[in-house]
């Protein structure tokens, strides 16, 4: 499948690496534009939300910027979204940073809170356990290594399949000291914790399984 005439909007929203996972969009094949435009990220192909800092703070500059009606709209339509890093964070319902807690875009149930380990932040490579059956992870080696920057996760999946036709979402899993939630498949919305526009092949591999989906 061609991916050259996928069109992809990089969500600018003052809070994620834009530039880096611009340029990584583009080497995957998509035509790559990064705006804040609520239009143009309504009528994209495919949208990409990265995130960076803190939960809360990330959320407020999200609906600043109109994001969450973006992402809502989209996602009741069937339009794809792709959350990386924070990104992928402010999609569970909540998130508790220094006894802090903000709310998030409750697309998914549970909260996002410190990891548990000898060292935090969890930063530099890491292995994950994808299902057999994940698109997002297809092609790609069990022991490939991604990019991981971040002191904060979902420990938990609380959500299951809605009924016998609506399959559950599919978690992919890695580990820092404790079991954390590192990728979902669920419909039309994925997200990773991990930075595949940092993860080298196993990245770039990552992001062109994603546009061949749109």
């Amino acid at each position: 499948m061609s991916t050259a005439r996928k069109q992809v909007v990089v969500f600018d929203y003052g809070f994620g690496n834009v530039r880096s996972a611009e340029r990584a969009l583009a080497r995957a094949g998509a035509e790559v534009e990064i705006t804040g435009d609520y239009d143009r990220a309504m009528n994209a192909d495919g949208l990409l939300v990265p995130g960076v800092g803190a939960f809360g703070a990330c959320m407020a500059g999200l609906k600043q910027a109109r994001g969450d009606w973006v992402i809502g709209r989209r996602l009741s339509g069937g339009r794809p979204v792709m959350g990386i890093c924070v990104g992928m964070q402010i999609l569970f319902s909540r998130g508790v940073e220094h006894g802090v807690e903000a709310e998030g875009l409750d697309e998914w149930p549970g909260t996002v809170g410190p990891l548990k380990a000898d060292v935090v932040p969890h930063m530099g490579w890491n292995t994950v356990r994808a299902p057999e059956d994940s698109a997002l992870f297809a092609s790609l080696p069990r022991d490939a290594r991604y990019y991981f920057v971040h002191s904060y996760a979902a420990h938990d999946w609380e959500m299951e399949a809605l009924s016998a036709s609506i399959r559950a979402p599919l978690v992919t899993w890695s580990t820092h000291g404790e079991d954390f939630v590192a990728a979902v498949e669920n419909g039309p919305l994925w997200a990773t914790q991990f930075h595949p526009e940092k993860s080298g092949d196993a990245g770039a591999q990552l992001l062109t399984n994603w546009i061949e989906s749109l």
